[in-house]
């Protein structure tokens, strides 16, 4: 059992947002949609919450209504193996969304995502401080990583 189950509040696409996270993931899946019952607010009949898998983590998405929206202060941090899976990944979140720099993007229901490439850390960590600095220097100009672009800029 999942002790911590990250709950996401939307404004109506609860159910078209699961759908794309679980198309976009291995090992997803979309376990359970309720409807709003007679008597609560909310649109009686429509749906108001979906559980949902994304690659072995369980989240819950709310349609509550446009009291609350999401900010980049919480994000979707996706470590992904290749750039390929970067590239995809990247390209399917945004479509409709907004891009920020440094792999950050906010999909077209206002979810921030973090979308990087394995070896990242390394790169901006590296015992070598001018290293570091030219990958950081690099991440900083980009908005989608761009991995072999960070390693050239960090060998300079």
């Amino acid at each position: 059992m999942q002790k911590i189950t990250p709950f996401l509040w939307y404004d109506g696409q609860a159910e078209e947002a699961a759908k794309l996270y679980t198309e976009l993931f291995k090992n997803s899946s979309i376990s359970k949609i309720s409807r709003y019952p007679p008597g609560v607010p909310g649109q009686e009949g429509k749906v108001m919450t979906v559980e949902f898998t994304l690659d072995g983590q369980e989240f819950i998405a709310l349609n509550g209504g446009p009291h609350y929206s999401f900010t980049p202060a919480v994000s979707m941090f996706i470590k992904c193996e290749t750039q390929e899976e970067v590239d995809r990944l990247w390209d399917a979140l945004s479509e409709g969304g907004t891009l920020d720099q440094c792999g950050w993007l906010r999909d077209k229901f206002g979810l921030s995502w973090q979308v990087v490439p394995e070896g990242l850390q390394e790169l901006l960590q590296d015992k070598d401080p001018a290293r570091a600095q030219r990958a950081v220097t690099a991440m900083m100009q980009m908005k989608k990583l761009d991995i072999r672009a960070l390693q050239e800029a960090a060998i300079g």
